[in-house]
C-alpha cells in the first residue's frame, strides 16, 4: 500500500540531482582543501571513493525487493561509506518497501533515521512527511500532526499543509482543516492541484 505518493516526483529530483552531482559535491570540497592535504592523492582518493559509493549504491538498490538482504546491503554501505546523501537514499527506498508488505515500524525506523542524519537536499522533510503519514496510518493523528510541525522548510508546504489538513479532518476539526488546505493551495507553485481543490469544497460545502 502506497501512503505517501504525493511527494514521489520531489524524492526522484532529489535523487536524480544527487546522482548527477553528489560527485562533484565531493570533488569540489576536496579542491577546496586541496591546499592543506596534499591534492593529488587526497583528491584521487575521495573521487575513487565517491565513485566506488555511487556503484554500491547501485548495486544496493538491485536487491530492494529482497528486505532481508536489502537491510545488510545498507548496513555494509553505512560502515563502506560516509556517504549521507546515497545512505538516505536507501533508507527512503527501504521504509518504501516495509510500507509496501505493511510493515510500518520497520519503514518508521529508517524514515527517523534519515531525519536524524540530517543529510540536507531535503531527505529530511520528505522522510518527516513520510513518517507523519505512517504514523496517521497506525492511528496516532495526534503523533503525527505533531511530527509534521518539524517540516519548517516552505518548499515543502504544500506537501505539508495538505497532509496537516487531512489529519485534522480525521479529527473533525474542519475549521483547522480548511485553513490548512487553503494554506496548501496558497503554497502550490501554480494553484492548480486538483484533488486539493476538491477537498477545500467538500468542506466549504459541509
Amino acid at each position: 500500500m502506497e501512503i505517501y505518493s504525493s511527494e514521489e516526483q520531489q524524492v526522484e529530483a532529489i535523487k536524480r540531482f544527487w546522482k548527477e552531482y553528489g560527485n562533484s559535491i565531493i570533488i569540489g570540497a576536496v579542491v577546496g582543501l586541496g591546499g592543506l592535504y596534499g591534492w593529488n592523492y587526497y583528491s584521487d582518493h575521495k573521487v575513487g571513493q565517491a565513485q566506488n559509493a555511487s556503484n554500491a549504491y547501485q548495486a544496493a538498490v538491485k536487491d530492494a525487493s529482497d528486505q532481508a538482504k536489502f537491510a545488510g546491503d545498507i548496513a555494509n554501505f553505512k560502515k563502506e561509506y560516509d556517504q549521507k546523501g546515497y545512505q538516505a537514499m536507501l533508507q527512503l527506498q527501504l521504509a518504501k518497501s516495509a510500507v509496501a508488505v505493511g510493515e510500518y515500524d520497520k519503514a518508521a525506523t529508517a524514515l527517523k533515521s534519515v531525519i536524524s542524519a540530517k543529510p540536507g537536499y531535503g531527505f529530511e522533510e520528505v522522510a518527516t512527511i513520510r513518517l507523519a503519514r505512517i504514523q496517521a496510518e497506525q492511528g496516532l493523528v495526534s503523533e503525527a500532526l505533531t511530527t509534521l510541525s518539524q517540516v519548517t522548510n516552505e518548499a515543502f508546504a504544500p506537501q505539508r499543509d495538505e497532509l496537516k489538513g487531512d489529519l485534522l479532518v480525521r479529527q473533525g476539526d474542519l475549521k483547522q482543516a480548511k485553513e490548512a488546505y487553503e494554506a496548501a493551495l496558497a503554497a502550490e507553485d501554480n494553484g492548480n492541484n486538483p484533488v486539493l481543490k476538491m477537498k477545500l469544497d467538500n468542506l466549504t460545502q459541509a
